[in-house]
């Protein structure tokens, strides 16, 4: 096997498959980490604080997509009495095709909405959209802040070469707890780990993306901020 194979192999080890009306099933056991929202001083979301680890002790383990489990974030069964839609509806196209571009004098940044998580960290500090448009130092480093804090990865920034500017992030799934709201929020799939669909293909592979945990969205089985609006609690102490 070629080298560039196999280390394509070994990144592959962890993926999510999306299960027909049922759990989401994680193969390659990466970690499973709270990710809390933590506000600045004037209420806008800012920073990340680790909160409780979560032993995988089943490869694959089964993590619930239903909303509905009592044993969050892993799946008790719950989805098989539970009223809720697993049908996927989201387009395998990739983000950057539905995005629509701001250009700004050094950064432009790309926005696809349909993926928002409303986690809200571009309205820190100045509203990222406004941000790069500025185009001083201060501005710029604000702005990519704010794209790169996007869970989502909603929004993309570039540089005036085109050459996307990502977090260094390892392959792992945070369980995003919106602190300021007083919510949970979705799966922070992280890393470029592969989710595929029931049907056997396989979504775009990106360093940053959702998935739905509270069984509503209108965009699965990535988030569509839906959590925040029926306050979904995932009963986790």
């Amino acid at each position: 096997m070629a080298k560039e194979t196999k280390a394509a192999a070994g990144k592959d080890a962890k993926y999510i498959k999306v299960t027909e009306d049922g759990p989401y099933l994680v193969f390659g056991e990466p970690g499973i980490v709270e990710q809390i929202i933590v506000p600045d001083s004037e209420g806008a979301s800012w920073e990340y604080a680790k909160g409780k680890t979560f032993a995988a002790k089943e490869n694959p383990v089964a993590l619930c997509r239903c909303g509905h489990s009592k044993n969050a974030p892993f799946c008790d069964g719950s989805h098989k009495k539970a009223a809720w839609d697993g049908e996927e509806t989201a387009s395998f196209r990739p983000i950057k095709d539905g995005a629509e571009a701001y250009e700004g004098p050094n950064l432009t940044l790309l926005d696809n909405e349909h993926y928002c998580a409303y986690a809200r960290f571009c309205d820190a500090k100045g509203r990222v959209w406004n941000l790069v448009m500025e185009g001083t130092p201060e501005a710029d480093k604000l702005a990519t802040r704010e794209a790169c804090n996007c869970p989502a990865g909603r929004l993309m920034m570039q540089d005036k070469k085109g050459k996307d500017i990502e977090p260094e992030l390892e392959q792992e799934i945070g369980l995003i707890e919106d602190k300021p709201l007083g919510c949970s929020g979705p799966l922070w799939v992280k890393g470029g780990i592969r989710v595929e669909s029931a049907d056997g293909r396989s979504y775009e592979v990106r360093n940053r993306q959702t998935l739905c945990r509270c069984g509503q969205s209108g965009n699965k089985p990535f988030c569509d901020g839906t959590h925040a609006s029926i306050n979904y609690q995932d009963h986790i102490d």
